[in-house]
């Protein structure tokens, strides 16, 4: 009996399900088919492979061709599917099934000639199908132009092609395999025996900012717990500068982070994402769509383990400011459809930046405010006090302040990594901003002295149970870049000052 299945995969919202490809040649009327609610990419690779399996000296019988793909009520689309569907016809009747049990998984778009290409959409479903289960004896055919990105995969068993012809020859005759895992290329450094990875390149560096030392501090405490952060001043104070450069002293990612960022972004980097969507994008550009099991995730998904920076806060539709508290809370999003419910990460740290008031001169020096009372009113009750609450420090800055203290990202880096070190140290398996119940008792122990000054504090300002929680988070994210096993008096009363009035 002859090879007459070969495995793909094809995304169910954002898990990869396995797909078979099975093929069968009957006495028929010379035709070529592909079933198995197939897309047009699909549809249109027939061409592809006909000239493809010609251009390898291959001729065709003539039979009836049917391909299909299942689980046949599962939606399909991707060229990467040409691989497998054109291998099963070249193999069909030439070769037994291998008596090992094999399962072959193929992936690849072919030029006409035959060549094997890589597109964007195999990596994200290699990471996923490899997440789920990584003892499987699951062995790959992909392109050989992209060998060098594949290889990080851990527990990937991948033979690279450049040509349908050596597809062919893998199958006719394996050659045997050598766990070819590739370590990732960059700084690492391991901690309690995991490996942590890390960058000392800074293309954008906090030292190119002149001032503003107490929203720099900020930012490197917002770095050392993932805090959410709003920095709110004049036009020009340096608010999107501050934003943009912390994804550059972020605490160091673990390898599968790493290649899990690279599912959205298509390439293995160091540093964290950091997402900038402008005031005027939709709805489902922020939070993502689900049509018919075609979901597109949105900026918040695309931020998770990285940075999400709105930037004139204010001006976001006040719809999709409120759909943002579910996660910055949970950390995660849910979309519910009539065809779809699908649950994504979405793990990130916000910043946000806003002008003072309307024509943005409120706090200026030099310039005068235009703006009345009612105006700066209804400009600020854009965000809702809900809204605020998920946010753990609030920064003004200042204008017209030239400190000689010049700070770099490379220092705020340095202290930022210790901090982590000492965390992880301790038992902590979480940023500071996601300890809650008992881990927060834990690791936010408070001394008498140290107690009564925060119930005094919440007494006087009237201080939410949720806000207290975050309060006592970046006091112990000020506490760890210090190296304190516990909050002192000073920690927390730097934190209260970052708190919104």
């Amino acid at each position: 009996m002859g090879l007459n299945i070969l495995y793909c995969a094809a995304l169910e919202g954002l898990e990869a399900k396995e797909v078979e490809a099975e093929i069968s040649f009957t006495k028929a009327l010379p035709a070529f088919q592909i079933t198995g609610l197939a897309g047009n990419a699909i549809q249109e690779s027939k061409q592809r492979v006909q000239s493809s399996l010609l251009a390898n000296g291959f001729k065709f019988p003539p039979l009836k061709i049917v391909v299909n793909l299942s689980p046949s009520d599962l939606p399909k689309q991707g060229s990467f599917y040409d691989l497998p569907i054109a291998l099963l016809i070249a193999l069909h009747g030439h070769i037994s099934e291998q008596d090992d049990k094999r399962i072959w998984f193929a992936f690849g778009e072919l030029g006409l000639d035959g060549r094997v290409k890589d597109t964007p959409a195999i990596y994200p479903l290699l990471f996923s199908l490899l997440s789920k289960d990584k003892n499987r004896q699951s062995f790959f055919l992909l392109p050989k132009s992209a060998e060098n990105f594949y290889s990080k995969i851990p527990h990937l068993k991948a033979y690279y092609i450049d040509t349908l012809q050596e597809g062919i020859e893998v199958l006719k005759n394996p050659p045997i395999l050598s766990q070819s895992y590739e370590d990732l290329p960059f700084l690492s450094e391991e901690i309690l025996g995991e490996k942590y990875y890390f960058s000392t390149d800074f293309p954008l560096d906090f030292k190119d900012i002149i001032g503003q030392e107490r929203a720099k501090r900020a930012a490197m405490i917002a770095a050392c717990g993932f805090h959410n952060i709003l920095f709110e001043g004049s036009a020009g104070s340096g608010k999107s500068m501050i934003a943009s450069r912390i994804p550059y002293i972020l605490p160091p990612l673990k390898g599968q982070e790493i290649l899990e960022m690279a599912s959205h972004t298509l390439q293995l980097s160091p540093f964290r994402v950091f997402r900038n969507p402008h005031n005027s994008a939709t709805k489902a550009a922020i939070l993502g769509s689900a049509v018919a099991q075609n979901v597109k995730p949105g900026e918040i998904a695309l931020a998770h383990l990285g940075v999400l920076f709105f930037d004139e806060l204010p001006h976001f539709p006040k719809t999709i400011l409120e759909s943002l508290r579910e996660p910055l809370q949970n950390h995660y999003f849910t979309i519910s459809r009539l065809h779809a419910k699908i649950t994504y990460p979405a793990d990130f740290l916000f910043v946000g930046a806003m002008n003072p008031c309307p024509c943005g001169n409120l706090l200026s020096i030099s310039k005068e405010c235009r703006c009345n009372q009612k105006e700066i009113n209804a400009y600020k009750n854009k965000i809702s006090e809900p809204f605020w609450d998920r946010l753990d420090l609030f920064v003004q800055m200042q204008e017209g302040i030239q400190e000689k203290n010049i700070i770099a990202s490379k220092q705020m880096q340095k202290q930022v990594l210790e901090a982590f070190k000492f965390q992880k140290r301790r038992g902590q398996d979480c940023f500071n901003a996601r300890l809650e119940g008992e881990k927060l008792e834990e690791f936010c122990f408070l001394g008498n002295e140290v107690k009564e000054t925060l119930e005094l504090a919440i007494e006087r300002f009237g201080i939410s149970l949720r806000q207290k929680h975050k309060i006592l988070c970046v006091a112990r994210s000020i506490a760890d870049l210090v190296q304190s096993k516990y909050i002192a008096k000073e920690h927390l009363l730097e934190s209260l000052s970052f708190r919104k009035i």
